[in-house]
Parts: C-alpha cells; sequence; structure tokens
C-alpha cells in the first residue's frame, strides 16, 4: 500500500509585507516561487526587541527591502542559515551590510563535486561567509526568545533546524516541507543522514514545524512518521525494480514517479541515487565500483 503524506499546499501568501503568525514570529515570503521553492521563501523573523532573521532568502532587492522596513525601529542581533543553498542564504550578506548583525550557521557548504570534479549542486550558495559556528544543542538568545540549533544533515550536510524554546516551534529548513518531499542530491546530500534526522525529529517534543517554503505542520510526529515510512518505501520500490532487471536509474525513475512531470526527474534521479548509496553501504545492493548515477545494480 502506498504511503500517504499528508501534504498542505494551501498556501497564499501576501509577498514582500510581515505576517505576524504568533506572539514572537513574523513571516515574510519572497516572491521567488518555483518547483523546488513552493510559493517561495518565507524568512522569519524571531522577537520584537532584539530579532532574530532565520533564512534571509535569495539574494533579491525587493525581498531584502521588505525585510529592512518590517525590521524598521528594531535591532537585528542575529542572522541564523539553515544551510546554503541560494534561495535560503546570500540575502544575509546585504542583512549584514544594512544592519551589522552577526551570521550564524553550521558551516560552509559541503563539497557539492563528483569525483572528476564536476559541479553537482547548481544551486548551492558558494559564496556564503559566516561569522559564528553553531554546533548540535548551542543556544542563541534574545531579550524575549530562545533558540536551540538542531543539526539535521541530509538535505545538505550543514543543515541545521532551530528549535523556539518559547513556544515549542521548530523552523525546519527543507529538512521537513509539509508540501513536498525533499530533495536529498549525493554527494553532499546523504539519505541514511537524512533518515537518521527524521528519527531523531521524531524523539523530539516540538508543538509546530515552520518550513521555510509553505505552511506550518501542525502534527509534526506523524508528518515525519510518514515522510520516514515513504523513505523506506522508496527503497523497497528500489529493490523491486532492480529484482525485476530495472538496473539503472533511469529505467527506475522512470517506473518509480510515472506521475510526477519529467521535469521534475532529474532532481528524483538525484533521491534514487542517494537511496542506492544507502542500500549500497547496508549490503542490500551491489554495483562495480562505487554507487554512481550511470551505474548498474543488481540484489546482494
Amino acid at each position: 500500500m502506498a504511503i500517504t503524506i499528508p501534504f498542505n499546499r494551501n498556501f497564499d501568501p501576501a509577498y514582500g509585507s510581515a505576517e505576524t503568525i504568533s506572539p514572537l514570529i513574523r513571516r515574510v515570503v519572497a516572491k521567488n516561487p518555483g518547483p523546488f521553492t513552493f510559493t517561495g521563501t518565507g524568512t522569519y523573523l524571531i522577537g520584537r526587541e532584539a530579532v532574530a532573521v532565520i533564512d534571509p532568502g535569495p539574494d533579491m532587492a525587493s525581498h531584502v527591502g521588505a525585510l529592512l522596513k518590517a525590521l524598521e525601529g528594531q535591532r537585528v542581533s542575529h542572522i541564523l542559515i539553515t544551510h546554503t543553498h541560494r534561495d535560503h542564504s546570500p540575502a544575509s550578506r546585504a542583512l549584514q551590510a544594512a544592519t551589522g548583525a552577526p551570521i550564524y550557521a553550521f558551516g560552509p557548504h559541503g563539497s557539492g563535486r563528483d569525483d572528476e570534479g564536476d559541479p553537482l549542486e547548481e544551486g548551492a550558495d558558494r559564496d556564503f561567509v559566516f561569522d559564528v559556528r553553531l554546533h548540535h544543542q548551542d543556544q542563541v538568545r534574545g531579550p524575549d526568545w530562545t533558540i536551540e540549533a538542531v543539526h539535521t544533515p541530509g538535505h545538505t550536510s550543514n543543515h541545521l533546524c532551530f528549535a523556539l524554546l518559547e513556544e515549542s516551534a521548530l523552523f525546519t529548513g527543507d529538512q521537513v516541507m509539509g508540501w513536498s518531499t525533499s530533495v536529498v542530491s549525493p554527494p553532499d546530500g546523504d539519505m541514511a543522514a537524512y533518515m537518521r534526522s527524521l528519527r531523531e525529529l521524531m524523539a523530539r517534543d516540538d508543538a509546530i514545524y515552520y518550513p521555510t517554503h509553505g505552511p506550518a505542520i501542525l502534527e509534526p510526529q506523524a508528518f515525519v512518521a510518514a515522510l520516514l515510512a515513504h523513505r523506506e518505501e522508496r527503497e523497497r520500490e528500489i529493490l523491486a525494480c532492480v529484482a525485476e532487471g530495472l538496473a539503472t536509474i533511469p529505467r527506475m525513475v522512470e517506473r518509480m514517479y510515472a506521475a510526477v512531470p519529467k521535469g521534475l526527474h532529474p532532481a528524483a534521479a538525484r533521491s534514487v541515487l542517494a537511496h542506492i548509496i544507502h542500500l549500497c553501504e547496508s549490503g542490500r545492493l551491489k554495483t562495480d565500483g562505487a554507487p554512481k548515477a550511470d551505474g548498474r545494480y543488481r540484489l546482494r
């Protein structure tokens, strides 16, 4: 039986305006909709006196202007980055130039290159520079808020979620999104790490998730359980494909993603490769040499 993930795509943001969504949280959505950003990047503003900004977003003058307008008369104390994709981190540079606030992150982007040195992640922000490194469970504070870093590698190796302790809320970046599954693209994306991070999130008691794209997730543990079950189902589908003689990733994608627009098949192929790497590492599949996008696979 196919796993049903309770996606919610009912989200119609008012671009460029700051929406108050809780006593401590406001959100400004950038007008950068697309197949991987949904309706656009949601930047979160935490607090009222000293403000923490989570994921300033893309390098768009209109979005940076909207953020600065929302922040008029307030001091930005922290710029927090969930991960270094170009729809999340580049505006940190303009925001820092305007406010002087330090940038906090787990670290720079990972390798993002294959064995031949060809760039694989066109969406990586390789110009990203940060001031303060955040490790798992490090905390930053303002007068009326406390935020704890939660390292959740998988979508990227440097992915952080941020827990707002006063509201039992978790800002999940792209690790958990309510409108779609996340792309996990090797070499920086790691499916084993991603599934491990999902299990760790399930063990937490967060009351609500705020992804960077799309609406809030109101029943987070059940939602994460469905995501994890879906990933496990994908691995069973890959093993079934190989057992039937569909030994290459393009043939697997054609079978497994038949209902998905073909324009998304390249991204699907990256996630299938991530699953295959995990299946090879865990001894369920094998191939000649290291798992690659053009490899042929067989059951172990």
